[in-house]
């Protein structure tokens, strides 16, 4: 399942847009990227399109469930309603052949107000009933598509790991617990972590105790400590395990987050074979840990029956995907994602020049002053060149650049005097080995050589 399109009309400071997602005819990835000025309506988007699903995930989970309808702070001042009308692609499933685009209308009018706008919902129904039927109680190897949305108010500011007692049955409709709302809760990754690791450790040999045997074993238990070492391996838990393995691969020399109990109960995970608490990472790290986490159990929740659930079938979106991540990490996000979930389409903003510009194929769109753009041929652009053409940004101080353009400008005049006077003041001014200052030095000594 996949977004092909979304018209708003009337939302936020968008009187009518439509826009078209990745993958398409021109861009083979599942990626769309939004950048634009804060202000510019990125957001917008996201959140109309988690507000369209919240109706899909509500009837999926109950028959006649209800979604999240438009604010009326989201409707376009001077205007008296709104509508948000998006297509789905068709599924695929061995089971059943479809080739529908399923579309539906949700809409919004001003109290007090008359319009003759009105939401139409019947596809979502269907949609929704294909899911709880066909797949969800028909079929044994049911899978759900995951759809969530992580907005920019997502860090990590506390580890919980203490559970309350429960008899309850978990089961595929999980996945969407709070997936749509904006409020998403890390904190409940942590909690379900340490629930299925719980039953893990039930079920085999704990990760401590193998540890302690292999330190307390003499060597000549070789034998003993490979057969420990199988039953650990085959009592892991899949859902953790998919979890361990997706913030294994987009976090490199970070492993085996685990829950310890002593000296008292927190959780870990491995930096470069060094043990660290998960909660005195940076936030950077521990943002990405839940995050990709998050995603993963979810994944692994949805696709109970797929021998890796990171395989399975969602739409993710992430507002501000750069958001306290180092900028070697933001280079490699966008491959990360679709390496580590590569059935899912990620629809995301940034801020980032390096996120953009490392991925082929992706489907970037410029956002200014509610007008929608899409530029192309942004793999391999070096950062600054995304500044310049993509971001509209200076890639220096402006007082700097101008003073470099102004000392440019007298070398090709071929005003020597003037020129030498300027490159001696920048030069007092700026780091030695100044790229501009080494150009320009160069042609000055070849402006000195002719002269003479």
């Amino acid at each position: 399942m996949e977004i092909r399109k979304i018209r708003l009309n009337n939302v936020g400071r968008f009187t009518d847009l439509e826009v078209a997602f990745a993958p398409t005819e021109n861009h083979a990835s599942k990626v769309t990227v939004f950048v634009g000025n804060n202000g510019a309506g990125k957001t917008t988007i996201l959140k109309s399109i988690a507000t369209s699903f919240s109706w899909l995930v509500a009837r999926i989970r109950s028959e006649r469930g209800s979604g999240s309808p438009i604010a009326e702070d989201d409707i376009s001042n001077g205007a008296t309603s709104a509508s948000i009308t998006i297509d789905i692609s068709a599924i695929s499933h061995p089971a059943v052949h479809l080739s529908t685009v399923y579309s539906w209308t949700l809409a919004r009018t001003l109290r007090s107000r008359k319009s003759k706008l009105e939401s139409a919902l019947a596809n979502v129904t269907l949609l929704a009933d294909f899911f709880r039927f066909h797949l969800g109680l028909v079929d044994e190897s049911a899978a759900l598509p995951l759809i969530a949305f992580y907005p920019v108010e997502r860090s990590v500011n506390d580890v919980p790991l203490k559970i309350g007692k429960s008899d309850q049955l978990f089961d595929q409709f999980d996945g969407y617990e709070n997936a749509l709302n904006g409020g998403v809760d890390f904190g409940r990754f942590f909690q379900w972590f340490r629930e299925r690791e719980d039953s893990e450790n039930e079920r085999g040999i704990s990760f401590e105790t193998l540890k302690h045997f292999e330190t307390s074993l003499p060597d000549s238990e070789a034998k003993i400590i490979s057969e420990l070492r199988d039953m650990h391996i085959a009592s892991r838990d899949i859902q953790l395990t998919a979890v361990r393995l997706a913030i294994e691969a987009f976090m490199p020399g970070f492993n085996n987050l685990r829950v310890q109990r002593k000296p008292r109960l927190h959780m870990a995970i491995d930096k470069a074979g060094k043990t660290l608490v998960v909660s005195q990472l940076s936030q950077g790290e521990k943002s990405l840990l839940a995050l990709v986490g998050d995603i993963a159990r979810r994944l692994a929740i949805m696709n109970p029956s797929l021998e890796n659930p990171l395989h399975g079938n969602g739409i993710v979106l992430i507002d501000e995907v750069d958001l306290h991540l180092h900028p070697q990490w933001q280079r490699r996000l966008i491959h990360q994602l679709t390496e580590t979930f590569p059935n899912c389409q990620f629809i995301l903003t940034t801020h980032s020049p390096l996120v953009i510009s490392d991925t082929k194929d992706v489907l970037c769109y410029v956002l200014d002053d509610g007008e929608l753009e899409e530029r192309n041929g942004l793999y391999g652009l070096d950062a600054n060149q995304v500044l310049l053409s993509v971001m509209d940004t200076d890639i220096r101080n402006r007082e700097v650049q101008a003073r470099l353009d102004r000392l440019l400008d007298l070398l090709q005049d071929k005003k020597l005097k003037e020129a030498k006077t300027l490159f001696k003041e920048l030069s007092a001014e700026l780091e030695p080995g100044h790229l501009e200052l080494t150009k320009a030095s160069l042609l000055i000594r070849k402006l000195e050589l002719r002269s003479a």
